[in-house]
């Protein structure tokens, strides 16, 4: 009688066990599809520098109407810009991270082999925060119209004219690299911010190790070459 308990609660135990993995499976499968979503809805920042495109032709035509000084106009355009990177960074980290969840998930169900039979990029996590070059361009269309846009405010506001007298019959001459660098520090906080926070999210969430002997990562999946 006692053989027939132990027999039917070792049952009941492996039926439980059993359920729990399903349960669980069906869980990260749910999970991996979000992390996915959830890189879909951070990468489409293309409508932020769409929007630095719209706002910045808007402002413009303020100017050429003589309603907002172009001072002003300029140094809206560097928040706008400075809006920009902040969001293309925040977007890097938000990539990086669900990247991180999607390959701890993989490895739960994938092997050494199918680092070569599908891909290699759950072997390794990218290196601390490494943008994608398509936030990359993003980055690039933001610092190109920056430039263009305070050598512009520079020849036509600044140059050949005597500092000292402008600071005092002009000074909102100066506001848009006032701006600038009030800006400049607010994004480098930001970028310092995310990548510490990928930092940390790599140190508590490593993830299932993968023998990646014979793996060359590079400029495809860049890694930290100080961890590998």
């Amino acid at each position: 009688m006692v053989l027939r308990d132990n027999k039917k609660e070792r049952a009941n135990v492996i039926k439980l066990d059993s359920e729990n993995e399903k349960f669980r499976k069906e869980f990260l499968f749910k999970m991996y599809d979000q992390m996915f979503n959830d890189i879909n809805t951070h990468i489409l920042v293309i409508w932020q520098s769409i929007g630095v495109l719209v706002g910045s032709i808007s402002i413009f035509a303020l100017v050429e109407k003589q309603v907002l000084p172009i001072d002003y106009a300029i140094s809206i355009v560097i928040i706008l810009i400075g809006w920009s990177f902040s969001h293309i960074y925040d977007s890097a980290y938000w990539y990086n991270r669900n990247l991180v969840i999607i390959a701890n998930i993989e490895r739960q169900f994938l092997s050494k082999d199918d680092l070569h039979n599908i891909h290699y990029y759950f072997g390794k996590h990218r290196k601390p925060n490494k943008m994608i070059q398509h936030l990359r361009i993003q980055w690039w269309l933001g610092i190109f119209m920056g430039i263009v846009f305070l050598i512009y405010h520079f020849i036509s506001r600044i140059y050949r004219r005597k500092l000292f007298e402008l600071l005092k019959s002009e000074p909102a001459v100066f506001l848009p690299y006032i701006i600038l660098i009030c800006v400049f520090i607010f994004v480098m906080a930001t970028r310092k911010n995310r990548k510490k926070s990928y930092k940390e999210f790599l140190e508590n969430s490593p993830g299932k190790k993968i023998d990646v002997d014979g793996i060359e990562f590079g400029i495809g999946h860049p890694i930290d070459t100080n961890n590998k």
